[in-house]
């Protein structure tokens, strides 16, 4: 399939999906070396900044890579898998390992960095965990909602589950974000719905809520109050423990 002139917008988009045909229907085969920036520019009637954020893209996708003083060269013709796909079909037990491995550092990092409208965020997601537990626990009436366990309960129960480990993981993403590390903050994020399916499923399978609706309440308080007095020793042992029981309890699930 030859190439053409690209139409005015969006041209990046445009140019990327391009080439990715000619690489993937097999018009570059693997180890052919690109046309020049000025070459592709002229054929697809875009400027060199356009063909280069394009080459990028194709770059993160796996399907190219750049060789110092040689070119650009076709790798692969698949493209790799995106993170959040990856992320979503990995076990649970390998998510959460880097989990713990990047959140005890970062609330080292937040110890260290934290400001006080950063104190103030913790203390108010620490609140609002306790909130979501006193809640859920208000709404069911106890342990079996007083009704032998019917459909309305567990459909309640469920929700009181969810609505705390929402709360839960914001008040990880608020440690996270006083670590002031944009890139720790975007990993976290990726990493957040897939933690929030398992949890969810952990908390029900397990009935971790069924005697405490607030579990891990002092672990929590401990780590805002370390990380609120800047020491990122204890911040990173609290997070590190508290972390690292769950995982345990993944493991054996």
């Amino acid at each position: 399939m030859p190439l053409g002139t690209l139409r005015p917008s969006p041209l990046v988009e445009q140019a990327t999906d391009h080439l990715r045909e000619q690489i993937t229907g097999g018009h570059w085969p693997v180890g052919t070396k690109l046309p020049g920036e000025n070459a592709l520019a002229k054929t697809l009637g875009v400027g060199r900044s356009t063909v280069r954020e394009a080459l990028r893209a194709l770059a993160g996708a796996g399907l190219v890579q750049a060789r110092q003083g040689s070119g650009v060269f076709v790798v692969a013709t698949v493209p790799a898998e995106d993170w959040p796909a990856r992320l979503r079909r990995a076990a649970i037990t390998d998510v959460y390992e880097v989990r713990l491995i990047v959140e005890t550092q970062a609330a080292r990092l937040a110890a260290a960095r934290r400001t006080d409208e950063d104190v103030t965020a913790l203390e108010s997601a620490l609140r609002a965990r306790r909130d979501a537990a006193a809640g859920d626990a208000a709404g069911s009436g106890g342990e079996t909602g007083g009704s032998g366990g019917s459909g309305g309960d567990k459909a309640d129960g469920a929700a009181g589950n969810a609505a705390f480990v929402d709360a839960d993981i914001a008040l990880h993403a608020a440690v996270v974000a006083a670590a002031r590390n944009p890139v720790l903050s975007d990993l976290f994020a990726e990493f957040a719905p897939v933690l929030r399916e398992h949890l969810i499923d952990l908390v029900d399978l397990l009935g971790l809520r069924a005697h405490d609706p607030n579990p891990g309440d002092e672990a929590h308080a401990d780590l805002v109050a370390a990380v609120a007095r800047g020491d990122a020793d204890a911040a990173g042992d609290i997070l590190h423990a508290e972390l690292a029981q769950t995982l345990a309890h993944l493991q054996r699930a």
